[in-house]
């Protein structure tokens, strides 16, 4: 089953890595990504905390279609396992 969009969690600034969910059916999936990912999208650099949801929300599209091919791929890590994006999950195919 395809992933669907889900919630935004919150920016974890300890961690720098803003968190977010998708559905799988009717279960939650746990998902992140780091901030320097979302950086590189957007062609920003330091983006302050209070922005990062409504950049979260601007590239939305992107982070989730990624998130939904990693988990596809059955791509999880953590515990419970989920979806975790970094810079390098979003560079163009050599």
């Amino acid at each position: 089953m395809a992933l669907t969009p889900g919630n935004f969690g919150e920016y974890d600034f300890n961690r720098m890595v803003v968190r977010f969910t998708m559905k799988n059916d009717a279960a939650d999936v746990v998902c992140a990504i780091s901030t320097d990912a979302m950086d590189q999208l957007e062609g920003s650099s330091r983006t302050p905390p209070a922005q990062r949801e409504q950049q979260f929300l601007r590239l939305r599209d992107r982070i989730e279609a990624r998130a939904a091919k990693k988990f596809s791929d059955v791509e999880l890590e953590g515990n419970p396992p989920g979806v975790i994006l970094r810079a390098i999950d979003f560079r163009p195919p050599r």
